[in-house]
């Protein structure tokens, strides 16, 4: 470990006096090194050291399992927090475009939780797509690792779980400085199975990476990733890295996000992958006697670090919780998007950009669930998650007529239609048209094959059910 590094867990560990005593002592550590000794140091340096022992002594410093930024950038000014547009994408409806919150408040409707620091958030029924409240859900902000959602969207369907990849050198190339791994080696095979848990549970970017070679390179996995957003209408989405790595233009929205997410859910490879605690991941070869390396593999553990699925040292694992994704970078701040299940609902939560706080970002989701469960019999959505284009019927006079929506210019109210929860089906609507607003009903069937994952399950229990592989850590819900 660094000098710099051992400095600041020393100074964290022992609640040393003061940030300006820690940073003063993280410098001197630095210009200790061999690499440095006896230079001085660049005041970008200076600056990038103070934030980064700040952020150490709060509990903030970058989390494994989260894609990273680069080392030196210089923080933004914090004193003017940015404000969201005027005017925003009313893609699900037009209340979503209007900075601010949105919610129906209305007599028997419980009140939001108080003190909600984050950018952006959103909360919604997986399976009616109805948006209960938002909060600037269509603020394009950097996602983090939650882009990884994306990601599976896009290359997850196209190779088999149990496929072999022997990793070339060249599929490691092009990472950012200072990315999460999960420890895949040049040289060695796994299966694809193996290269997803990387990336579900470690965030790792090495497995993105080298999912992105199978699947023809990183420029073309992200051409096709665009495309998926195209697709699935999140219009707020533009990608530039595949593994949510900070660069320039990268940006999405909590609800696209959302989307993201809503779409994976349908795949069961992704439930069980984003919904898995803890796993073993293979390693090198095991050594004989004569130091010579064996034909078996040593394993070692990962676990998610989606605290509200794994839980933390003062964070309990949220009841019903299953997945999906977390991230956390420098330009992002902590970004989380999650499912979860209670009573035979099922509500979906993005939280982008809160307060940089040990946790907050998984507080503020858990505290949204809550309100969303008591909420959602009462309170009148404000708007909806759209379907894919693909799934959106042509419409007709006639379909039109017969399926109780309206067509209208600005300002038209969605007529929401929704399911039982029993019935396993997954309702949104869609909007198609330039100012002329087309609301359609589509109902999307999720096989009651494929449950959602819940709390006290394993991947065992999955795989009995579905004839694979065994496993362990794996959290269940039932079916929708």
């Amino acid at each position: 470990m660094p000098k710099s590094v051992r400095t600041v867990a020393t100074a964290r560990a022992t609640g040393a006096g003061s940030v300006r005593t820690a940073v003063r002592t993280a410098v001197h550590a630095v210009r200790g090194t061999h690499a440095v000794r006896g230079a001085r140091l660049s005041r970008g340096v200076r600056t990038a050291l103070a934030g980064s022992v700040t952020a150490a002594l709060l509990g903030g410093t970058v989390l494994a399992g989260t894609a990273s930024a680069t080392a030196f950038e210089h923080p933004k000014d914090t004193k003017t927090p940015p404000r969201p547009p005027a005017h925003m994408s009313t893609v699900g409806g037009d209340r979503l475009g209007l900075p601010g919150t949105q919610v129906a408040a209305a007599p028997g409707v419980p009140a939001l939780p108080a003190r909600l620091t984050a950018r952006s958030w959103i909360v919604a029924d997986a399976e009616t797509g109805a948006i209960l409240a938002e909060h600037n859900a269509h603020w394009r902000l950097a996602p983090a690792s939650t882009l990884k959602m994306l990601f599976a969207d896009t290359v997850l369907p196209r190779f088999p779980r149990s496929e072999v990849h022997k990793v070339a050198p060249s599929d490691l190339f092009g990472m950012g400085e200072g990315s999460s791994l999960v420890g895949i080696k040049e040289n060695l095979t796994y299966t694809v199975r193996d290269l997803w848990l990387g990336v579900f549970l470690r965030s790792g970017n090495d497995a993105v990476h080298v999912l992105a070679h199978m699947n023809g390179g990183v420029p073309k996995t992200v051409a096709d990733m665009n495309a998926e957003a195209h697709e699935l209408q999140a219009d707020d989405t533009h990608v530039v890295t595949p593994d949510g790595y900070d660069e320039p233009g990268q940006l999405s929205s909590a609800y696209d996000l959302t989307l993201f997410a809503r779409q994976g859910l349908q795949n069961p490879d992704f439930r069980e992958y984003c919904s898995t605690t803890s796993a073993q991941f293979p390693g090198d070869y095991k050594k004989g006697k004569a130091g010579k390396p064996t034909k078996v593999r040593d394993h070692f553990a990962i676990q998610n670090t989606n605290r509200l699925l794994s839980g933390d040292y003062d964070l309990s694992p949220y009841q019903g919780i299953a997945g999906v994704k977390n991230g956390n970078t420098t330009n992002a701040g902590a970004t989380f998007t999650g499912v979860a299940q209670r009573g035979g609902r099922t509500l979906l939560v993005t939280v982008m950009n809160p307060k940089p706080e040990h946790d907050l970002v998984y507080r503020e989701a858990a505290s949204l669930l809550d309100w969303g469960f008591k909420a959602a019999p009462v309170v009148q959505p404000v708007g909806t998650l759209v379907p894919p284009l693909s799934k959106l019927p042509h419409p007709t006079a006639t379909s039109t007529a017969s399926s109780g929506t309206r067509v209208g210019g600005k300002g038209t109210e969605a007529a929401i239609t929704t399911s039982s929860s029993r019935g396993g089906l997954w309702t949104a609507l869609g909007i198609a048209g330039g100012t002329a607003v087309v609301l359609t009903a589509v109902i999307i069937v999720v096989r009651r094959r494929r449950p959602l994952p819940s709390a006290g399950g394993t991947i065992g229990d999955y795989r009995r059910r579905s004839g694979g592989r065994r496993g362990r850590g794996r959290r269940r819900l039932p079916p929708v």
